[in-house]
């Protein structure tokens, strides 16, 4: 017979990777729960639990879908509700939680470093809280600075109390790359249409999106070694693929939009580069849309999935595949082509698990989004072409929408939900955490056998 004592004492335990994902739950719920609340909406009315659980996820996922206008549907309380919100979900919950160790000076103990290093995707346990206070202390000093600037060039026309709230507002949404904003006391869901000739608010939002998701890694590595030589080759890496996204998506935008009408067509030409520029950034992570993406061509809309499917760095705000899983791929794919069994970048070779894992990694997200546009399509009033842009928007947490968000059927909601938290979360996160995180060891393995391929 156990004793029932030791039964008692016995805890469950859970991996970080579970830890994290089931916070992430906890907190969608809790902020779906407020939303729900007749005081969060300005009208006074609840709006029901689906629609305030799809925003939740949407801003704890820092994707930027929305069922409704976020300065419309929701009050002061709500709008705040969101972008605490926003705050955990691109910082990481693990961020507030350090901010307090710190404050108060506690030890950090090996379960906190786990948790910490798992949730910034590091595996050096050794610096990870040197990592952690960068993260939050330098995250905090950016979005300040991008705040100031965006009040102080709002103050002269709309006064310093609008223009201090669309500035922080503004400035944590883009940092955390979740695409919120509440310019629709303007124009109700017209998001950074009125500005797409306004070079401040666009570079400004621009530069705190691509800050964000260049990654937390990479900021660290950069205010450390301070030379280009001396970086690791995933910094390099993720350097090398952000200018090369940067200027190849603006290039791009502007030879398909160019003569657009309902795009870039009726701008000069010297803003139909910003709008250029400002849609490569943002349609990598962001959701900010200055340019109208039910507007865009098909090879427009095209070029914008590739963009949000790749998305941004590892440890980051942003999402997607990440810029260094789909190199790794490619660099593969090259070193095959070339006869090749090895892959190598910078004088250096990347271990085989690590092309596995990202090649089922691109495998895997890009059947959900095909699924996801398949179902989309058949369940709700839509073309396979939006549907699938939605679904891809939803898995790389963008947040960008051609408009048909508000046409998605109860079931495509749901999806995106999932969609929502599976892209924040991780696929790594949930696979090993879930799937893989008690598998036993292979005690055995079968012949190899010689298949045809291709």
């Amino acid at each position: 017979m156990p004793d029932k004592r030791a039964l008692g004492k016995r805890k469950l335990r859970l991996a970080p990777t579970q830890i994290i994902a089931l916070v992430f739950v906890g907190i969608i719920l809790l902020g779906a729960l407020i939303l729900t609340l007749p005081i969060s909406s300005r009208d006074g009315t609840s709006p029901g639990f689906l629609p305030a659980l799809f925003t939740a996820t949407s801003a704890t996922c820092v994707t930027g879908l929305v069922m409704f206008d976020t300065w419309t549907q929701w009050n002061g309380l709500g709008q705040t509700v969101i972008l605490c919100l926003i705050e955990i979900g691109g910082l990481g919950f693990m961020s507030a939680a350090s901010l307090v160790i710190f404050l108060f000076r506690k030890r950090v103990g090996l379960k906190q470093r786990m948790v910490m290093a798992q949730a910034l995707s590091v595996s050096d346990m050794a610096s990870v809280v040197r990592l952690q206070k960068i993260m939050i202390f330098g995250s905090l000093l950016v979005q300040l600075i991008g705040a100031m600037i965006l009040t102080v060039h709002f103050w002269p026309v709309y006064g310093l109390g609008q223009a201090a709230k669309w500035g922080v507002f503004h400035a944590v949404s883009a940092f955390c790359n979740a695409g919120f904003d509440i310019f629709g006391v303007l124009k109700a869901g017209s998001s950074l249409m009125l500005f797409q000739s306004d070079p401040v608010v666009l570079l400004t939002l621009g530069t705190l999106v691509a800050v964000g998701g260049l990654g937390f890694f990479v900021w660290e590595e950069v205010i450390r070694v301070r030379s280009w030589k001396k970086f690791s080759v995933y910094t390099k890496l993720v350097l090398l693929m952000s200018a090369i996204l940067l200027v190849g998506g603006t290039l791009g935008f502007c030879l398909l939009e160019w003569n657009n009408p309902e795009t870039l067509g009726d701008l000069p030409w010297y803003d139909k580069l910003l709008g250029g520029l400002f849609q490569s950034m943002t349609v990598r992570t962001a959701g900010f849309d200055a340019l109208g993406q039910g507007g865009l061509t098909e090879g427009g809309k095209a070029f914008s999935m590739i963009l949000m499917f790749i998305g941004g760095a590892s440890g980051s705000t942003a999402g997607g595949v990440k810029m260094v899983t789909m190199m790794v791929l490619l660099l593969f794919m090259w070193s095959r082509i070339r006869g090749k069994g090895s892959v190598s970048v910078f004088k250096h070779s990347v271990p085989d698990n690590q092309v596995l894992d990202a090649m089922m990694i691109v495998t895997l997200v890009a059947g959900l989004a095909i699924f996801g546009g398949l179902f989309v399509s058949a369940t709700s009033p839509i073309s396979f072409t939006d549907g699938l842009y939605e679904s891809v928007s939803a898995l790389a947490t963008v947040g960008l929408t051609t408009g048909v968000t508000t046409s998605l059927s109860l079931p495509a909601q749901l999806l995106m939900i999932l969609y929502m938290y599976f892209g924040r979360v991780g696929v790594l996160t949930l696979s090993l955490g879930f799937l893989m995180g008690n598998q036993a060891q292979e005690r055995f393995r079968y012949a190899n056998t010689n298949l045809l391929i291709g």
